[in-house]
């Protein structure tokens, strides 16, 4: 996950509260605000529609990710006008959504 989040797509990991660190999983803090907490689940299964979206420069971050070998599905333009987006997997499966600006 580091690898994807903090190396791929260059977010910055974020130190965990000392009481949580134990726990184990990481922090990111996301380019123009927010944080995405990514923890550890024994049984996890990610789900296969629902997801998290994040506003980014889509066309310089589906151009990074398909390079490293991730699979870029590009949105119907219609269904939201005017915001280009596509979804693409992190190494566990979570759906992630990245919409333009």
């Amino acid at each position: 996950m580091r690898a994807f989040y903090g190396g791929l797509l260059d977010w910055v990991e974020l130190p965990r509260p000392p009481l949580l660190a134990p726990r184990g999983g990481c922090w990111f803090a996301l380019p123009g605000g927010g944080e995405l907490h990514v923890g550890i689940e024994a049984d996890f299964r990610p789900a296969r529609k629902a997801h998290p979206a994040f506003v980014c420069d889509v066309a310089e971050v589906s151009t990074r990710l398909a390079a490293a070998g991730n699979e870029i599905h590009w949105a119907d333009p219609a269904e939201i006008p005017g915001r280009r987006r596509f979804h693409t997997f992190d190494p566990v499966g979570n759906r992630l959504e990245f919409l333009q600006d």
